[in-house]
Protein backbone atom coordinates (compact mmCIF):
# COMPACT_ATOMS: atom_id res chain seq x y z
CA UNK A 1 0.00 0.00 0.00
CA UNK A 2 1.19 3.51 -0.71
CA UNK A 3 0.96 5.95 2.17
CA UNK A 4 2.13 9.46 2.91
CA UNK A 5 5.25 9.56 5.00
CA UNK A 6 9.00 9.22 5.01
CA UNK A 7 10.85 6.80 2.80
CA UNK A 8 11.33 3.43 4.45
CA UNK A 9 14.41 1.91 2.78
CA UNK A 10 13.97 -1.44 4.46
CA UNK A 11 10.82 -2.05 2.42
CA UNK A 12 11.74 -2.72 -1.23
CA UNK A 13 10.01 -0.72 -3.88
CA UNK A 14 9.95 -2.89 -7.00
CA UNK A 15 8.94 -0.13 -9.41
CA UNK A 16 9.57 3.27 -7.81
CA UNK A 17 9.58 5.17 -11.07
CA UNK A 18 6.24 3.80 -12.24
CA UNK A 19 3.97 5.33 -9.61
CA UNK A 20 2.55 8.72 -10.56
CA UNK A 21 3.38 11.18 -7.78
CA UNK A 22 2.74 14.87 -7.48
CA UNK A 23 5.90 17.00 -7.41
CA UNK A 24 5.37 18.08 -3.79
CA UNK A 25 4.11 14.85 -2.24
CA UNK A 26 6.46 12.29 -0.57
CA UNK A 27 5.24 8.69 -0.74
CA UNK A 28 6.58 5.40 0.55
CA UNK A 29 5.84 1.86 -0.60
CA UNK A 30 4.91 -0.71 2.03
CA UNK A 31 5.08 -4.30 0.79
CA UNK A 32 4.78 -5.82 -2.61
CA UNK A 33 1.72 -6.64 -4.63
CA UNK A 34 0.77 -7.66 -8.12
CA UNK A 35 -0.66 -5.34 -10.71
CA UNK A 36 -4.23 -6.60 -10.36
CA UNK A 37 -5.50 -3.47 -8.65
CA UNK A 38 -4.17 -4.32 -5.17
CA UNK A 39 -1.93 -1.27 -4.82
CA UNK A 40 -3.63 1.85 -3.52
CA UNK A 41 -3.03 5.37 -2.31
CA UNK A 42 -4.23 6.57 1.07
CA UNK A 43 -7.80 7.69 0.68
CA UNK A 44 -8.31 5.84 -2.61
CA UNK A 45 -10.09 2.56 -3.25
CA UNK A 46 -8.10 -0.60 -3.77
CA UNK A 47 -9.38 -0.77 -7.33
CA UNK A 48 -8.23 2.76 -8.12
CA UNK A 49 -6.58 3.22 -11.48
CA UNK A 50 -4.43 6.07 -10.22
CA UNK A 51 -1.55 3.64 -9.93
CA UNK A 52 0.22 3.13 -13.16
CA UNK A 53 1.05 -0.32 -14.56
CA UNK A 54 4.58 -1.09 -15.71
CA UNK A 55 6.33 1.41 -17.92
CA UNK A 56 4.47 1.95 -21.19
CA UNK A 57 6.25 1.02 -24.37
CA UNK A 58 6.35 3.46 -27.23
CA UNK A 59 4.16 2.32 -30.11
CA UNK A 60 3.20 4.89 -32.73
CA UNK A 61 -0.53 5.32 -33.19
CA UNK A 62 -1.86 5.68 -36.70
CA UNK A 63 -4.77 8.11 -36.97
CA UNK A 64 -6.60 10.12 -39.56
CA UNK A 65 -5.86 13.85 -39.54
CA UNK A 66 -8.82 15.52 -37.82
CA UNK A 67 -7.87 18.89 -39.23
CA UNK A 68 -8.51 18.31 -42.91
CA UNK A 69 -10.40 21.11 -44.61
CA UNK A 70 -13.89 19.65 -44.56
CA UNK A 71 -15.77 16.91 -42.77
CA UNK A 72 -19.39 15.84 -43.14
CA UNK A 73 -21.68 16.38 -40.17
CA UNK A 74 -23.83 13.25 -40.18
CA UNK A 75 -24.63 10.28 -37.92
CA UNK A 76 -20.93 9.37 -37.69
CA UNK A 77 -21.69 5.68 -38.16
CA UNK A 78 -18.03 4.68 -37.78
CA UNK A 79 -17.90 6.19 -34.29
CA UNK A 80 -17.71 3.85 -31.30
CA UNK A 81 -20.80 4.74 -29.27
CA UNK A 82 -21.09 2.15 -26.47
CA UNK A 83 -23.17 3.31 -23.47
CA UNK A 84 -22.34 0.20 -21.37
CA UNK A 85 -25.97 -0.33 -20.40
CA UNK A 86 -26.21 -3.30 -18.06
CA UNK A 87 -22.48 -3.99 -17.81
CA UNK A 88 -20.98 -1.06 -15.88
CA UNK A 89 -20.11 -3.23 -12.86
CA UNK A 90 -18.49 -5.87 -15.06
CA UNK A 91 -16.48 -3.21 -16.89
CA UNK A 92 -15.31 -1.71 -13.60
CA UNK A 93 -14.11 -5.12 -12.44
CA UNK A 94 -12.21 -5.60 -15.70
CA UNK A 95 -10.46 -2.22 -15.61
CA UNK A 96 -7.23 -3.07 -13.72
CA UNK A 97 -6.14 -5.73 -16.21
CA UNK A 98 -7.43 -3.76 -19.19
CA UNK A 99 -5.65 -0.61 -18.04
CA UNK A 100 -2.41 -2.55 -17.61
CA UNK A 101 -2.62 -3.78 -21.21
CA UNK A 102 -3.40 -0.36 -22.64
CA UNK A 103 -0.54 1.31 -20.79
CA UNK A 104 1.87 -1.04 -22.48
CA UNK A 105 0.31 -0.54 -25.92
CA UNK A 106 -0.43 3.19 -25.95
CA UNK A 107 2.19 5.73 -24.88
CA UNK A 108 -0.05 8.73 -25.58
CA UNK A 109 -2.63 7.33 -23.18
CA UNK A 110 -0.01 6.38 -20.58
CA UNK A 111 1.59 9.84 -20.62
CA UNK A 112 -1.77 11.61 -20.48
CA UNK A 113 -2.99 9.50 -17.60
CA UNK A 114 0.26 10.04 -15.70
CA UNK A 115 -0.11 13.80 -15.98
CA UNK A 116 -3.75 13.71 -14.92
CA UNK A 117 -3.29 11.37 -11.97
CA UNK A 118 -0.49 13.57 -10.66
CA UNK A 119 -2.77 16.60 -10.86
CA UNK A 120 -5.62 14.72 -9.16
CA UNK A 121 -3.39 13.62 -6.28
CA UNK A 122 -2.12 17.17 -5.79
CA UNK A 123 -5.66 18.52 -5.63
CA UNK A 124 -6.69 15.84 -3.15
CA UNK A 125 -3.63 16.57 -0.99
CA UNK A 126 -4.53 20.24 -0.58
CA UNK A 127 -6.95 19.16 2.13
CA UNK A 128 -8.97 21.98 3.75
CA UNK A 129 -7.39 24.56 1.44
CA UNK A 130 -9.01 22.72 -1.47
CA UNK A 131 -12.45 23.79 -0.19
CA UNK A 132 -11.49 27.43 -0.82
CA UNK A 133 -10.25 26.83 -4.35
CA UNK A 134 -12.42 28.02 -7.25
CA UNK A 135 -11.52 24.81 -9.08
CA UNK A 136 -12.94 22.53 -6.38
CA UNK A 137 -15.71 20.40 -7.85
CA UNK A 138 -19.07 20.10 -6.11
CA UNK A 139 -19.65 16.96 -4.06
CA UNK A 140 -19.47 14.10 -6.55
CA UNK A 141 -22.62 12.11 -7.32
CA UNK A 142 -23.13 8.64 -5.93
CA UNK A 143 -20.84 6.18 -7.68
CA UNK A 144 -18.32 8.77 -8.89
CA UNK A 145 -14.81 7.45 -8.21
CA UNK A 146 -11.31 8.86 -8.33
CA UNK A 147 -10.64 7.27 -11.70
CA UNK A 148 -13.58 9.18 -13.19
CA UNK A 149 -11.98 12.43 -12.04
CA UNK A 150 -8.61 11.43 -13.47
CA UNK A 151 -10.19 10.48 -16.80
CA UNK A 152 -11.81 13.91 -17.11
CA UNK A 153 -8.56 15.64 -16.20
CA UNK A 154 -6.70 13.53 -18.76
CA UNK A 155 -9.17 14.48 -21.48
CA UNK A 156 -9.00 18.21 -20.72
CA UNK A 157 -5.21 18.45 -20.31
CA UNK A 158 -3.08 20.34 -22.81
CA UNK A 159 -1.60 17.15 -24.24
CA UNK A 160 -1.97 15.08 -27.43
CA UNK A 161 -4.34 12.67 -25.67
CA UNK A 162 -7.75 14.16 -26.49
CA UNK A 163 -6.95 14.50 -30.20
CA UNK A 164 -5.53 10.98 -30.47
CA UNK A 165 -8.43 9.61 -28.45
CA UNK A 166 -11.18 11.27 -30.47
CA UNK A 167 -9.51 10.29 -33.74
CA UNK A 168 -9.59 6.68 -32.56
CA UNK A 169 -13.19 6.95 -31.30
CA UNK A 170 -14.31 8.19 -34.73
CA UNK A 171 -12.95 5.01 -36.36
CA UNK A 172 -13.38 2.35 -33.67
CA UNK A 173 -17.01 1.68 -34.59
CA UNK A 174 -16.18 0.59 -38.14
CA UNK A 175 -16.64 -2.96 -36.87
CA UNK A 176 -16.77 -4.86 -33.62
CA UNK A 177 -13.45 -6.51 -34.50
CA UNK A 178 -11.81 -3.13 -35.06
CA UNK A 179 -12.87 -1.99 -31.58
CA UNK A 180 -11.76 -5.19 -29.88
CA UNK A 181 -8.36 -5.50 -31.57
CA UNK A 182 -7.28 -1.99 -32.57
CA UNK A 183 -8.86 0.48 -30.13
CA UNK A 184 -6.43 1.01 -27.25
CA UNK A 185 -8.53 3.57 -25.38
CA UNK A 186 -11.17 1.20 -23.96
CA UNK A 187 -10.51 2.24 -20.37
CA UNK A 188 -10.73 5.96 -21.10
CA UNK A 189 -13.85 5.56 -23.26
CA UNK A 190 -15.68 3.68 -20.50
CA UNK A 191 -14.63 6.03 -17.71
CA UNK A 192 -15.58 9.18 -19.64
CA UNK A 193 -18.92 7.67 -20.64
CA UNK A 194 -19.75 6.61 -17.09
CA UNK A 195 -18.52 9.91 -15.63
CA UNK A 196 -20.87 11.90 -17.87
CA UNK A 197 -23.75 9.57 -17.03
CA UNK A 198 -23.13 9.96 -13.29
CA UNK A 199 -22.70 13.74 -13.48
CA UNK A 200 -25.87 14.01 -15.54
CA UNK A 201 -27.89 11.99 -13.05
CA UNK A 202 -26.45 14.08 -10.23
CA UNK A 203 -28.08 17.25 -11.59
CA UNK A 204 -31.30 18.01 -9.72
CA UNK A 205 -33.51 18.61 -11.52
CA UNK A 206 -32.12 17.05 -14.72
CA UNK A 207 -30.92 19.84 -16.96
CA UNK A 208 -30.23 20.58 -20.57
CA UNK A 209 -27.62 23.19 -21.45
CA UNK A 210 -27.17 25.81 -24.13
CA UNK A 211 -23.50 25.60 -25.09
CA UNK A 212 -21.11 26.90 -27.73
CA UNK A 213 -18.38 25.08 -29.61
CA UNK A 214 -15.67 26.62 -31.75
CA UNK A 215 -13.57 24.57 -34.16
CA UNK A 216 -10.30 25.64 -35.79
CA UNK A 217 -9.18 24.56 -39.25
CA UNK A 218 -12.19 22.37 -39.98
CA UNK A 219 -15.43 23.09 -41.83
CA UNK A 220 -18.35 20.77 -41.16
CA UNK A 221 -20.90 20.09 -43.87
CA UNK A 222 -24.34 19.29 -42.42
CA UNK A 223 -26.90 17.61 -44.64
CA UNK A 224 -29.24 20.56 -44.14
CA UNK A 225 -31.95 21.76 -41.73
CA UNK A 226 -33.88 18.89 -40.22
CA UNK A 227 -31.06 16.35 -40.58
CA UNK A 228 -30.26 14.11 -37.62
CA UNK A 229 -26.57 14.11 -36.68
CA UNK A 230 -24.09 13.11 -34.01
CA UNK A 231 -20.80 14.81 -33.20
CA UNK A 232 -18.83 11.60 -33.69
CA UNK A 233 -16.65 11.76 -30.60
CA UNK A 234 -16.54 13.31 -27.15
CA UNK A 235 -17.14 16.96 -27.97
CA UNK A 236 -16.00 19.84 -25.77
CA UNK A 237 -18.24 22.88 -25.61
CA UNK A 238 -18.53 25.85 -23.28
CA UNK A 239 -21.32 27.56 -21.39
CA UNK A 240 -19.63 30.82 -22.41
CA UNK A 241 -19.72 32.12 -25.97
CA UNK A 242 -16.39 33.96 -25.65
CA UNK A 243 -14.56 30.93 -24.26
CA UNK A 244 -15.71 28.79 -27.19
CA UNK A 245 -14.49 31.36 -29.72
CA UNK A 246 -10.95 31.01 -28.40
CA UNK A 247 -10.84 27.45 -29.76
CA UNK A 248 -11.56 28.48 -33.31
CA UNK A 249 -14.09 30.14 -35.56
CA UNK A 250 -13.84 28.17 -38.78
CA UNK A 251 -16.97 26.37 -37.63
CA UNK A 252 -19.01 27.67 -34.73
CA UNK A 253 -21.82 25.70 -33.11
CA UNK A 254 -24.74 26.72 -30.96
CA UNK A 255 -25.90 23.51 -29.29
CA UNK A 256 -28.71 22.55 -26.95
CA UNK A 257 -27.48 19.37 -25.25
CA UNK A 258 -29.31 17.19 -22.74
CA UNK A 259 -26.66 14.47 -22.30
CA UNK A 260 -23.62 16.73 -22.05
CA UNK A 261 -22.47 17.40 -18.48
CA UNK A 262 -20.61 20.38 -16.98
CA UNK A 263 -17.10 19.29 -15.97
CA UNK A 264 -15.65 22.59 -14.71
CA UNK A 265 -14.54 21.08 -11.41
CA UNK A 266 -12.74 18.23 -13.16
CA UNK A 267 -10.96 20.21 -15.85
CA UNK A 268 -7.39 21.43 -16.12
CA UNK A 269 -8.92 24.75 -17.23
CA UNK A 270 -12.02 25.43 -15.10
CA UNK A 271 -12.36 28.96 -16.47
CA UNK A 272 -13.52 27.51 -19.78
CA UNK A 273 -16.83 26.38 -18.19
CA UNK A 274 -16.61 23.19 -20.23
CA UNK A 275 -19.52 20.89 -21.00
CA UNK A 276 -18.54 17.51 -22.44
CA UNK A 277 -20.97 15.89 -24.89
CA UNK A 278 -20.89 12.09 -25.44
CA UNK A 279 -20.66 10.59 -28.94
CA UNK A 280 -24.06 8.86 -28.78
CA UNK A 281 -26.20 12.00 -28.31
CA UNK A 282 -28.28 12.80 -31.40
CA UNK A 283 -29.17 16.29 -32.61
CA UNK A 284 -31.37 17.92 -35.20
CA UNK A 285 -29.85 20.58 -37.43
CA UNK A 286 -31.97 23.70 -36.91
CA UNK A 287 -30.03 26.08 -39.10
CA UNK A 288 -26.68 26.19 -40.87
CA UNK A 289 -24.93 28.92 -42.82
CA UNK A 290 -21.63 29.08 -44.70
CA UNK A 291 -20.88 32.72 -45.57
CA UNK A 292 -18.16 33.67 -48.04
CA UNK A 293 -16.22 35.18 -45.15
CA UNK A 294 -16.37 34.33 -41.47
CA UNK A 295 -17.21 31.09 -39.69
CA UNK A 296 -19.74 28.51 -40.69
CA UNK A 297 -22.54 28.63 -38.14
CA UNK A 298 -24.49 25.53 -37.17
CA UNK A 299 -27.37 25.35 -34.69
CA UNK A 300 -28.18 21.95 -33.17
CA UNK A 301 -30.88 20.86 -30.75
CA UNK A 302 -30.85 17.59 -28.81
CA UNK A 303 -33.09 14.77 -29.99
CA UNK A 304 -32.06 11.84 -27.83
CA UNK A 305 -29.42 9.14 -28.07
CA UNK A 306 -28.50 6.33 -30.42
CA UNK A 307 -25.93 3.56 -30.11
CA UNK A 308 -24.93 0.76 -32.43
CA UNK A 309 -22.78 -0.99 -29.82
CA UNK A 310 -23.38 -2.05 -26.23
CA UNK A 311 -21.04 -3.82 -23.80
CA UNK A 312 -18.84 -5.16 -26.58
CA UNK A 313 -15.78 -5.74 -24.40
CA UNK A 314 -17.76 -7.68 -21.79
CA UNK A 315 -19.55 -9.70 -24.45
CA UNK A 316 -16.19 -10.72 -25.87
CA UNK A 317 -14.73 -11.67 -22.48
CA UNK A 318 -17.74 -13.10 -20.65
CA UNK A 319 -20.32 -14.25 -23.17
CA UNK A 320 -18.41 -16.68 -25.38
CA UNK A 321 -19.28 -19.72 -23.26
CA UNK A 322 -22.88 -18.79 -22.49
CA UNK A 323 -25.61 -16.18 -22.84
CA UNK A 324 -25.21 -12.76 -21.23
CA UNK A 325 -28.15 -10.97 -19.70
CA UNK A 326 -27.54 -7.31 -20.50
CA UNK A 327 -29.77 -4.27 -20.61
CA UNK A 328 -30.07 -3.27 -24.25
CA UNK A 329 -32.23 -0.21 -23.62
CA UNK A 330 -29.41 2.01 -24.87
CA UNK A 331 -29.55 0.51 -28.33
CA UNK A 332 -31.35 2.35 -31.09
CA UNK A 333 -32.95 5.76 -30.82
CA UNK A 334 -34.23 7.11 -27.48
CA UNK A 335 -36.29 10.32 -27.52
CA UNK A 336 -36.11 13.14 -25.01
CA UNK A 337 -38.50 13.59 -22.11
CA UNK A 338 -41.53 15.86 -22.45
CA UNK A 339 -39.94 18.56 -20.26
CA UNK A 340 -36.74 18.58 -22.29
CA UNK A 341 -38.74 18.72 -25.51
CA UNK A 342 -40.63 21.79 -24.27
CA UNK A 343 -37.39 23.57 -23.37
CA UNK A 344 -35.97 22.73 -26.77
CA UNK A 345 -39.06 24.14 -28.48
CA UNK A 346 -38.62 27.46 -26.66
CA UNK A 347 -34.93 27.56 -27.61
CA UNK A 348 -35.74 26.67 -31.20
CA UNK A 349 -38.23 29.55 -31.43
CA UNK A 350 -35.59 31.94 -30.07
CA UNK A 351 -33.04 30.79 -32.65
CA UNK A 352 -35.55 31.18 -35.48
CA UNK A 353 -36.45 34.68 -34.29
CA UNK A 354 -32.87 35.87 -33.79
CA UNK A 355 -30.59 33.67 -35.93
CA UNK A 356 -27.64 36.08 -35.81
CA UNK A 357 -27.94 37.09 -32.17
CA UNK A 358 -24.53 37.01 -30.45
CA UNK A 359 -26.27 35.92 -27.29
CA UNK A 360 -27.28 32.70 -28.99
CA UNK A 361 -24.14 32.00 -30.94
Amino acid sequence: MLVLGKLQPEVPNPLPHQVCLGPFLPFSVEGRAGWQGTHSLRGLSSQSLLLLPPQAQSHPITRRDLFSQEMPLDMALASFDDQYAGCAAAMTAALPDLNHTEFQANKVYADGWTLASSQWQERQAWGPEWSLSPTRPPPPPLGFRDEHGVALLAYTANSPLHKEFNAAVREAGRSRAHYLHHFSFKTLHFLLTEALQLLGRGQRPPRCHQVFRGVHGLHFRPAGPGATVRLGGFASASLKNVAAQQFGEDTFFGIWTCLGAPIKGYSFFPGEEEVLIPPFETFQVINASRPAQGPARIYLRALGKRSTYNCEYIKDKKCKSGPCHLDNSAMGQSPLSAVSSLLLLLWFLAVRAFPDSPGLL
